[in-house]
């Protein structure tokens, strides 16, 4: 019979065969690390001056200084959400949620500013472009178990 100690420190199964969801998780991690890992490359090459139409105009850094950055972040994002060992996933998850959330206003501006690049030309796309920015969010929460340790942590964080 086991103590309370080791049927608590246990999250609830989410699916009913074994390692099924941690085997989606990880395919939803590694994919969204090569997906930045890509974004990241074209930052700094083929992409570069269209997403320097998407840095608002009130940043008082040069555009380009921050495409560059961006595309950085996003490489090292990415490397992380493939490389990172499973106790460090949750942390990467949340920078690169954070991440998302960090960069949103670009996609708000080009909305505001009537911008064209990747193809949206029209404030309809570049309206529907923005629903999908809380999807990477979740995304980023869900593949690296960050969603699940801060639920987890916070609920147990106050039961003694």
């Amino acid at each position: 019979m086991g103590t309370l100690e080791s049927t608590t420190a246990q999250p609830p199964a989410r699916s009913t065969v074994p390692g099924v969801d941690t085997r989606r998780r990880t395919v939803g991690r590694i994919a969204l690390g090569s997906v930045l890992v890509f974004a990241g490359i074209t930052h700094l090459t083929v992409s570069r001056q269209e997403f320097q139409a998407q840095v608002p105009t009130w940043v008082p850094l040069d555009a380009d200084a921050v495409v560059l950055a961006s595309g950085i972040v996003e490489i090292t994002l990415g490397t992380a959400l493939v490389v990172v060992r499973r106790r460090r996933r949750a942390i990467v998850g949340g920078l690169a949620a954070a991440f998302f959330v960090a960069i949103f206003p670009g996609n708000i501006s080009q909305l505001v500013t009537h911008t064209d690049a990747f193809g949206l030309d029209t404030d309809a796309a570049r309206a529907t472009r923005l629903i999908f920015q809380p999807l990477l969010v979740v995304w980023a929460l869900w593949s690296t178990g960050a969603w699940r340790t801060w639920r987890h942590h916070r609920g147990g964080g106050r039961s003694a």
